[in-house]
């Protein structure tokens, strides 16, 4: 199964941390629009991340909530027709809540740095080092937290929930 090691931290001056990732990156960003579905899972979560009417993913991932670097471990199914899958896991399962978010994804290495728009909740930073095989988590959360010092994130910043759980748990927001 892959992993990676992933770290979150809400985004305290989006200019500054948009101009320090673009000292480092390897090239140029991608924006993405995502709106994320999650489902009822025993152990794990798993959420359908639409893109648009042809292209989304069912993603099972298991990880600790943990605002320190962690470990991911996660499967990915691609789906040419989301509103159909979305149909289905929702008459099957229930559903749990949604998150909507604007992604500029840049690449710097192994790592995948996202900067999130996330509706509701405003702006956060997530690093993902994908782990090779052979790689060692260990050697994940090295790359991980040198890339955060680098890019001026202070441990006060991180946080270890996942969006839903933080749109859940928003007065007001159900």
């Amino acid at each position: 199964m892959p992993r990676n090691v992933e770290i979150k931290a809400k985004v305290t001056d989006r200019e500054a941390l948009l101009a320090a990732v673009a000292r480092i990156i390897d090239g140029p960003p991608t924006t993405i629009l995502q709106h994320d579905f999650f489902f009822p899972c025993d152990g794990a979560r798993l959420k359908l991340r639409v893109f648009d009417r042809e292209h989304g993913e069912l993603i099972r991932y298991e990880r600790e909530n943990s605002a320190d670097a962690r470990c991911s471990r996660y499967q990915i199914a691609r789906t040419s027709d989301p509103k159909a899958m979305l149909e289905i896991l929702t008459q099957t399962l229930g559903r749990l809540g949604e998150v909507k978010k604007r992604r500029t994804l840049y690449l710097i290495g192994e790592t995948r740095v996202h900067i999130d728009r996330v509706e509701g909740l405003g702006d956060f930073l997530e690093l993902e080092v994908v782990l090779r095989p052979d790689q060692t988590e260990a050697e994940g959360r090295k790359i991980a937290e040198s890339l955060m010092a680098e890019l001026g994130i202070e441990k006060s910043q991180l946080i270890g929930e996942a969006y839903v759980d933080l749109l859940l748990s928003s007065p007001g927001v159900r």
